[in-house]
């Protein structure tokens, strides 16, 4: 692997996407990137890239913000500290674009496409019938000039797309997986601005990383097809390219992509049950060296030491919870003093205010101190131990209670800010969407979520727990429901 760098020396990034809860998958690539910068001497750059307007929110960004820092992970430059090749949050660069855009439409490397959303539905639904891959079949590749401007001055909708080679193929070496080649004609016509004049990420994934000066692009294996739209963007601009290497994806044990259906993904929901972050990267940086037994316990100074990316594995990265639980006993037994594990718990239940508001909300619920745990307690456990019985008491039968919890888990998700007011909302909305009163979609959720009828009030319980928490009993409630169902 090349890692001479420019004269600013090696320059790597995280860009992660501030569009739902920061996944464990952005602190593993992350972490990779940190450990490169430090290994080569060079600099960790964090940008935020929020194309996806209609997803992208500041709640998400802060949130992302907050836990690489709870990871313990610096960066040089990024939208929080600022930095000379600013600004770091790409939707602060839409005019920056926009003259890139059209050098490339002047050069005759992209055109204007006026089809519409239906059209191409359309034309994607004939493709997948003939059992070909979908992409852009290039009716709006040879317009002449004179329709585009007439078009455009009709005032229809356009978006600009690249241009591809139409035969050949396009051959890289990437840092991980060696000598790659792609074929041409399995390049889709990439749209490189949206209608509304905002870059999709692969515009300005590439005029970001050119003007940022960054010399190596370390990230998932899923954006290896997309290299040949990039190579052929650096091309079309006259840029040299960075060098790119392409890390497994994170795998649970049957070898299933980790996803927050299966499992827990959210850093958020490592911190609230209580992993401590040096354990979290100690179990991340295990995939990106080569210990012998008996060396696992590294900080993240010795993970620099050891990691070595000439070396890297294409076999994989099992997520296993019982080496992270594993770790993170050691870590606690054996990294920390009696005060410093004594401050982390404190920590640790302050977090998000959680013990603080448990508090508040038990203060009129109980006649002596000595009821605490009973009513709050589920606000500090890892598990609730849930079992079919514990819904047994539910009025509703289990098959109504398991229609309700199906229903919550993802109408739940399309809540962008995560507080006592949107889950009230929500919640409401749903209980009317399914006919249903509100206390009998509410009944079986205390239950999931406290592991108790009798509780603290459910809407505020969810907020202070977070989203990544009470997705995961929601998912482990219902499994338990399930359990009741089928015993019928």
């Amino acid at each position: 692997m090349t890692v001479s760098g420019t004269a600013t020396g090696v320059r790597v990034r995280i860009a992660p996407s501030p569009t739902g809860e920061p996944h464990v998958g952005t602190a593993y690539i992350a972490l990779f990137n940190y450990l490169f910068a430090k290994k080569h001497g060079g600099e960790f750059i964090l940008r935020i890239e929020d194309t996806d307007a209609t997803r992208s929110t500041p709640e998400f960004e802060t949130k992302v913000l907050d836990a690489l820092k709870w990871c313990g992970l610096e960066w040089k430059e990024g939208p929080d500290i600022g930095g000379p090749y600013g600004p770091y949050r790409q939707s602060d660069r839409k005019p920056m674009y926009q003259p890139y855009a059209q050098e490339l439409l002047d050069k005759g490397h992209a055109f204007r496409c006026f089809c519409t959303p239906a059209r191409l539905e359309q034309m994607r639904e004939t493709q997948r019938a003939a059992g070909k891959p979908p992409k852009y079949d290039g009716l709006c590749l040879n317009l002449a000039a004179e329709e585009v401007t007439s078009r455009m001055a009709a005032g229809e909708t356009t978006v600009i797309r690249m241009k591809i080679p139409a035969e050949g193929s396009c051959d890289f070496t990437d840092g991980v997986y060696g000598d790659v080649s792609i074929p041409w004609d399995s390049v889709d016509m990439q749209v490189l601005v949206k209608a509304d004049g905002m870059p999709t990420y692969h515009m300005a994934n590439v005029i970001d990383d050119h003007l940022m000066k960054i010399t190596h692009v370390a990230r998932g294996e899923e954006w290896l097809a997309s290299v040949p739209k990039h190579i052929l963007l650096y091309r079309y601009f006259g840029w040299d390219q960075p060098v790119f290497m392409h890390l497994s994806l994170m795998r649970n044990a049957d070898k299933s992509k980790l996803s927050k259906r299966k499992n827990p993904t959210s850093i958020s929901y490592y911190s609230a049950l209580g992993y401590i972050p040096e354990a979290l990267m100690n179990f991340l940086g295990l995939f990106f060296i080569q210990i012998a037994e008996g060396e696992e316990l590294l900080d993240i100074n010795k993970l620099s030491e050891k990691f070595d990316p000439e070396n890297l594995s294409k076999a994989g990265a099992i997520f296993d919870i019982q080496k992270l639980d594993w770790l993170n006993g050691r870590w606690i037994r054996e990294k920390l003093s009696e005060e410093e594990f004594q401050a982390r718990v404190l920590t640790w239940a302050m977090e998000n205010d959680r013990l603080k508001e448990g508090l508040r909300l038990s203060q009129t619920r109980i006649s002596k101190l000595g009821e605490l745990p009973d009513l709050a307690g589920f606000l500090l456990k890892s598990d609730l131990g849930l079992q079919p019985s514990d819904f047994a008491k539910i009025k509703s039968p289990p098959e109504e209670i398991l229609e309700i919890l199906n229903t919550v888990q993802p109408d739940l998700e399309k809540i962008l800010e995560w507080n006592v007011e949107t889950i009230e909302a929500e919640l409401r909305a749903i209980a009317d969407r399914m006919g249903k009163k509100l206390k009998v979609v509410v009944s079986p959720l205390f239950v999931a979520v406290s592991g108790s009828s009798r509780s603290l009030p459910l809407f505020d319980s969810m907020a202070i727990l977070g989203r990544s928490v009470v997705r995961q009993r929601l998912k482990l409630a219902s499994q338990a429901v399930a359990a009741l169902v089928g015993s019928k």
